[in-house]
């Protein structure tokens, strides 16, 4: 597996097909501590010029795949490699669900309440999946909530809890006793059928954050992000052309 850098944080080169068997190997070997997968989009990068905490999750994770067609994009831009595509968590769940089934033990956490729990029903449901917990993500005591994962020993922690989640795992990853943890941001919901996914159509363009960004006014001030983004990898690529 491939690691590269864009602005200081790292990518790894790799595709959904990879990625599942990763998880399979870690499933099958698992590690003293738990193994962390970021799905890394442009707002993470962004934020992770000045979030310490972020930065060190991503440092130290044990894979990362390319969420956002930014990351794509500024790989082309930065490196002299190529990603075939994104690998989103929207995409990295459900395909494990589906490859794993019942061989899951899945704690989910984040969303609001009764979310999770409907999200775990569905899972069940359709794939399979043995649910070991489920907690929203509305908790206050962190330390009861490390104490319960830990207790149900998952091989999989579903972590949906925004900008949160990251660093909620890496900050826990020694006493969480899960095998693999992930952050999926909204999939929680998305499972739960509280929020749909974009339509396919937009998903095949690749311009599935901008159609998020555009229905969502919750979403809006996430764009300035993006355009710093754009800003960030242009700039660094200038001055390694001029370093050349």
């Amino acid at each position: 597996m491939q690691r590269v850098q864009i602005l200081g944080t790292p990518v790894d080169l790799v595709n959904l097909e990879q990625t599942l068997a990763w998880i399979e190997d870690k499933l099958t070997h698992p590690q003293p501590h738990c193994a962390q997968i970021i799905t890394t989009n442009p707002e993470a990068v962004v934020r992770a010029q000045t979030d310490s905490a972020l930065k060190k999750a991503l440092q130290e994770c044990e894979i990362i795949t390319p969420d956002g067609v930014g990351i794509v994009w500024a790989v082309g831009q930065l490196t002299r490699q190529k990603l075939a595509g994104r690998v989103p968590g929207s995409e990295i769940l459900p395909a494990a669900f589906e490859r794993f089934g019942s061989r899951l033990r899945v704690y989910f956490l984040g969303a609001a309440p009764g979310v999770a729990q409907r999200a775990a029903e569905a899972a069940q449901a359709r794939w399979g999946v043995q649910v070991c917990g489920v907690q929203d993500g509305y908790f206050k005591d962190e330390a009861a909530v490390v104490t319960a994962i830990h207790q149900a020993q998952p091989n999989l922690l579903v972590v949906g809890m925004g900008e949160r989640q990251d660093t909620f795992i890496h900050r826990h990853k020694a006493r969480l006793g899960a095998t693999v943890a992930i952050g999926v941001g909204g999939m929680i919901d998305v499972l739960a059928g509280e929020v749909k996914r974009v339509p396919t159509w937009a998903q095949k363009l690749k311009i599935e954050w901008l159609v998020r960004i555009a229905s969502d006014r919750k979403r809006w001030g996430r764009f300035p992000r993006l355009i710093q983004f754009v800003r960030l990898v242009l700039a660094s690529k200038q001055q390694r052309n001029v370093g050349n």
